[in-house]
């Protein structure tokens, strides 16, 4: 007997959210809005980028609209992409040149960037269920990566987001822009500021200050 067609495709990687992935009724909306506006962009849940043998997890918030919601590529085409490939370049995590867009050859070196949420929400923002919602992915990102010793997490939410992801009460681990927590597996979780563009003109967070955060968990796992 011949295998039905289902049969002969390959398990779908529990880590990434189908193109059309129907979770989050409010991101399905705003994602079938975009199609609808822009039909050469990525719309759909932006997958992880970055081998699974990395050493170090960069994780994000939610794509942009404009960002990575376009491209495709975590953190691709918008102001944060700029301080963040900067610095994978400047330490050696990144070889190439990034120049927005997906094709442009850049390639990620012991280092992989997610986001908590993978689909682009209204106003930048998610909502705590969408998080948690999407908190699944994550974790199950986590354990795949079984290389994987430490993470950097940019901004609060996306602190939130890990530790929801180990189960962990959000008062355990306390954020800070440039603290290092351990997390009950061993690993390291490393806080930022988010690269964001708000951050970044308004002083908040400083190329020096992300650089800084990201030599402190290069010389940890070193």
């Amino acid at each position: 007997m011949s295998p039905s067609p289902d049969a002969a495709e390959p398990p779908r990687d529990a880590a990434e959210p189908s193109r059309d992935c129907p979770l989050c009724p409010r991101l399905v909306a705003y994602r079938l809005e975009n199609r609808a506006k822009e039909p050469g962009w990525h719309n759909a849940p932006v997958p992880s980028w970055g081998g699974r043998d990395a050493r170090l997890l960069v994780l994000g918030l939610a794509p942009g609209v404009r960002g990575a919601n376009r491209t495709g590529r975590p953190f691709t085409g918008d102001h944060a992409g700029k301080l963040l490939y900067a610095t994978l370049l400047k330490f050696g995590l990144a070889e190439g040149e990034y120049r927005e867009d997906p094709r442009d050859g850049m390639v990620l070196k012991g280092v992989r960037i997610v986001n908590g949420v993978r689909c682009v929400p209204p106003q930048n923002l998610p909502t705590p269920a969408e998080i948690t919602t999407c908190n699944a992915f994550l974790r199950a990102e986590l354990a795949q990566l079984t290389r994987l010793r430490a993470i950097i997490a940019l901004g609060l939410v996306a602190h939130n987001a890990l530790l929801k992801a180990y189960g962990m009460p959000m008062a355990r681990l306390k954020f800070a822009h440039g603290a290092v927590h351990t997390l009950p597996d061993g690993r390291l979780l490393a806080d930022s500021y988010h690269v964001s563009r708000y951050n970044t003109n308004t002083g908040r967070l400083t190329t020096e200050m992300f650089e800084a955060v990201t030599a402190d968990v290069i010389s940890r796992i070193a």
